[in-house]
């Protein structure tokens, strides 16, 4: 029968099983402290992309993170850079997790892969915990540590870290349209009306990016960690794998693009199924967070339109990529056999977007 551990995992889906024996051999020789105790493992239930999964030993816990199955777009999934971005982070922004270590030797678990600190705290996506009440004043106080956390990591100067040899800033916001334009051609499976102005528009539109910094670029509420007694209080931030130094706009952009609200379509609003919790009561509306931003970082914020537009179109790309996967043959998951209509929906709201403004 199968045990859950651990309140926020789940048993280990079928398919995506990691050989216990291998892990525990390969981790006794590069970890002295791992506690001779039985190695357990369980996974965490939600993201469409990596894999990630808790391993215990006794009182010892760590994060493990690896590629998602099958065969994965070039220089996606990078757990190298990821464990190395981590590393080079956390120091300086403690909400980072610190890294244990990283292993590219594909032989132990069928993928390269790396350990990182466990954090406890409540994860909020489409629900509130059981214990936290969804009340205006709780989802005020979450908009505030959502968007006082990004005005925070924009604000680390990435010069005194690793980054500044790990990144390009200069042409990033060029290279990421042109970019995600040609990832979008690579996946392509379906045709969609609007595609061809968007990209067209988006390629021709680019502003001015202001003085780079480190951007987060998945910043989103499934992504963060609260303490749950003092919601105002981040206890973590996870998923660095796109974390990069460039345009902060377009970090924000990101965020408000993720930041579903109720008045929205609802094909936006439904996104991967359940509406997240910012439709609720209480919480900004993306004016209101991108105005207490630059309140807080002090950036003009008048080419938001692009930025936004651009953001659901890089959503788009990223669903595609996973629907393609699946509709290639390459995963079984059936939770992707209707990201198409998704996908869609992006497209159309960030077309949207162009025609008549934020």
């Amino acid at each position: 029968m199968s045990v859950n551990l651990y309140e926020d995992t789940i048993p280990v889906r079928k398919g995506e099983e990691i050989d216990l024996r291998q892990l525990e051999n390969y981790l006794r020789q590069e970890m002295k402290e791992l506690p001779k105790r039985e190695l357990q493992i369980e996974q965490f239930p939600s993201g469409h992309s990596n894999l990630t999964y808790v391993i215990k030993a006794g009182d010892w816990e760590a994060v493990l993170r690896r590629p998602p199955l099958g065969p994965v777009a070039p220089k996606a999934h990078d757990m190298k850079r990821e464990s190395a971005i981590l590393s080079t982070l956390h120091p300086h922004f403690p909400l980072a997790p610190r890294p244990y270590l990283y292993c590219e030797d594909e032989s132990v678990i069928g993928s390269e892969f790396f350990l990182m600190e466990r954090r406890r705290g409540a994860v909020i996506d489409t629900e509130f915990p059981e214990g936290i009440d969804a009340t205006p004043d709780n989802c005020r106080k979450l908009s505030e540590a959502m968007v006082e956390t990004l005005a925070r990591l924009h604000q680390l100067d990435y010069k005194k870290t690793e980054l500044v040899h790990m990144t390009k800033p200069e042409g990033f916001l060029e290279r990421q349209v042109h970019g995600w334009i040609k990832r979008y051609e690579k996946s392509k499976t379906d045709e969609v009306t609007e595609v061809e102005d968007l990209t067209t528009w988006l390629s021709q539109n680019n502003p001015v990016s202001p003085e780079p910094s480190v951007i987060h670029y998945d910043f989103k509420f499934n992504n963060a960690m609260f303490n749950p007694n003092s919601l105002r209080e981040m206890k973590g931030l996870f998923d660095w794998e796109m974390t990069t130094v460039g345009d902060p706009l377009a970090d924000l952009g990101v965020a408000l693009g993720y930041w579903i609200e109720k008045d929205d379509p609802d094909p936006l609003k439904q996104g991967f199924g359940k509406a997240p919790v910012t439709v609720r009561d209480g919480f900004y509306s993306r004016r209101e967070f991108a105005e207490e931003y630059t309140k807080l970082t002090g950036r003009d914020i008048k080419n938001l339109s692009f930025y936004l537009t651009f953001a659901y179109f890089k959503l788009a790309v990223i669903v595609q990529q996973i629907y393609y996967r699946y509709k290639k043959g390459q995963t079984n998951d059936q939770r992707f056999a209707q990201l198409d209509t998704r996908v869609k929906a992006l497209i159309t709201h960030a077309s949207n977007i162009v025609k008549n403004g934020y």
